[in-house]
């Protein structure tokens, strides 16, 4: 009995291993259609008794501006060019805020960002977790930072039923992610803590000055990739 369930769970992980390599070398080419959080979405859209309204316009990285890019690594992921998928740095120092009981903090990377947003589910278990670090550790070996950079930009949640930096430039500022100012810039990465409560125009006190930070932090930041 012993060994069948264990022949069995070997069967289980290798196709597990074989799917979830295939769908990163998959995505590595091909731009990535919808996620996992948007089926949820739409779901909760449903439940509450709302209209459907999903904007996701993929758009190849050169269509995004660099200014975007440097904001999203200076709010998010200083250290997004140097590392390989983890900054334990700053997940040691989540730990311990979470510990004193402070506001919580992931000190996930984008390169865990990605990982989540385009293969799981949301949440914070530790069983998640750790899917999150195994397609981190995967993305990190079979794509460049620039493709993670672009996957990332083209399916974050930017607002309410707004994926990625095409369809949040023109909700936010009505141009294309291409035409971004700084300040326009800045104004998006300030909101990806929480986008269903922030707003990136007419923001609070708060934002304005997440904005100023992400601003200041921005002129440190040179793309490498």
């Amino acid at each position: 009995m012993f060994q069948k369930i264990l022949r069995l769970f070997y069967k289980v992980a290798m196709w597990f291993f074989l799917i979830s390599v295939f769908s990163v070398l998959f995505f590595r080419w091909v731009p990535v259609p919808f996620t996992p959080l948007m089926i949820t979405r739409a779901f909760e859209q449903k439940f509450n008794g709302e209209s459907l309204h999903c904007k996701h316009d993929w758009v190849p990285i050169e269509e995004i501006s660099p200014r975007l890019q440097r904001a999203v690594i200076a709010s998010e992921d200083a250290t997004f060019q140097d590392h390989h998928g983890f900054d334990f740095s700053a997940m040691f120092k989540a730990y311990k805020n979470n510990s004193k009981g402070k506001r919580i903090k992931g000190g996930s990377t984008i390169s865990q960002q990605t990982a989540k947003n385009v293969f799981l589910w949301q949440g914070r278990s530790y069983v998640r977790k750790a899917f999150e670090a195994y397609f981190t550790v995967l993305i990190e070996l079979l794509w460049s930072k620039e493709r993670i950079m672009e996957v990332y930009l083209n399916s974050i949640e930017m607002g309410d039923g707004v994926y990625g930096a095409q369809a949040a430039s023109k909700y936010w500022y009505d141009k294309p992610a291409a035409d971004l100012s700084k300040y326009d810039a800045a104004g998006i990465a300030a909101i990806l803590p929480n986008p269903l409560k922030y707003k990136a125009k007419n923001s609070s006190a708060y934002i304005e000055r997440r904005k100023s930070r992400i601003l200041k932090h921005m002129r440190y930041v040179k793309l490498k990739y």
